[in-house]
């Protein structure tokens, strides 16, 4: 049995060497055994920084495969596609995993063969600050399709994915600039319980400027555009519902924000769309 772990890394040389060291720092891997195996997928996102470098620095075997700059869901794709693992783990390059998290994991796996999904709790660091999440971050343990509706709360860094369940739900959606762990998070939540594991076995780094929720006014706009996908799905009525609720509050939110921006062509599209998923 094998685990891949895929980092996606553009520009991002400082702190990509700590987050490879906490993977190569792993208590599971340093087994040894067959049942222990590994594989670490550095997906370079056209890095002009010294990535390759950092890479290379590394005693230890690493995949490094460079592609030119395609974004996030592009890099963890092609990362997918070239990992021969049971079992993925995504580690996203200014995160950081705790020495323990693989083996946890791994043996709640080993427990309850029927999960396919398991994710932790998560320390929050914010330009070097710890910071405790705010009461809407809280994450839930079962079939959490509801609680997944609002905002993402299944942070990749942090998850253990089957392989199969990428076969089920599919891949990463290359056309959202941001949101892509959000829209994925619907699609597997649809599909499947997500085991929560209560102990905090990341470390979240944030607040440097480069960040996708810097660069993007109005994330619900890609939230908006993840939940209508959502509308193809196969839905109970009940679902349905909740899906249809979260869009038109996203919506609204979007209406006002871009109004208040005066940018009135956006504003009205979202309008459009409220009175489209409104019911009658």
């Amino acid at each position: 049995m094998m685990i891949s772990i895929i980092i996606p890394s553009y520009n991002r040389d400082e702190f990509l060497k700590e987050a490879i060291q906490s993977v190569l720092a792993q208590d599971y891997f340093a087994r040894g055994s067959e049942a222990s195996r590994f594989e670490l997928v550095v997906i370079d996102d056209g890095s002009t920084d010294q990535t390759k470098a950092v890479v290379e620095s590394f005693s230890s075997p690493i995949v490094y495969r460079y592609q030119n700059h395609k974004g996030v869901s592009a890099a963890r794709n092609l990362g997918i596609k070239l990992s021969q693992g049971d079992y993925v783990a995504f580690l996203d390059s200014d995160d950081l995993w705790k020495p323990d998290k693989i083996t946890i994991q791994m043996s709640l796996m080993k427990s309850l063969p029927q999960t396919k999904i398991c994710y932790t709790e998560e320390i929050w660091i914010r330009n070097s600050v710890f910071v405790n999440p705010r009461k809407k971050h809280r994450k839930y343990s079962g079939w959490i399709f509801e609680k997944v509706l609002p905002l993402c709360l299944l942070s990749l860094s942090s998850a253990l994915f089957h392989r199969s369940v990428f076969e089920a739900v599919g891949i990463f959606d290359e056309d959202l600039p941001a949101c892509e762990d959000y829209d994925f998070g619907i699609r597997v939540a649809l599909r499947y319980p997500i085991h929560l594991i209560t102990k905090p076995l990341i470390v979240k780094r944030g607040g440097h400027p480069d960040q996708l929720s810097h660069k993007y006014w109005g994330m619900d706009q890609f939230r908006v555009k993840a939940l209508e996908k959502t509308f193809q799905m196969e839905l109970s009525p009940l679902q349905e519902e909740q899906v249809r609720k979260e869009l038109l509050i996203k919506c609204k939110i979007l209406v006002a924000g871009f109004g208040k921006r005066n940018k009135m062509s956006e504003a009205n599209y979202y309008s459009g769309l409220i009175d489209k998923y409104q019911k009658k």
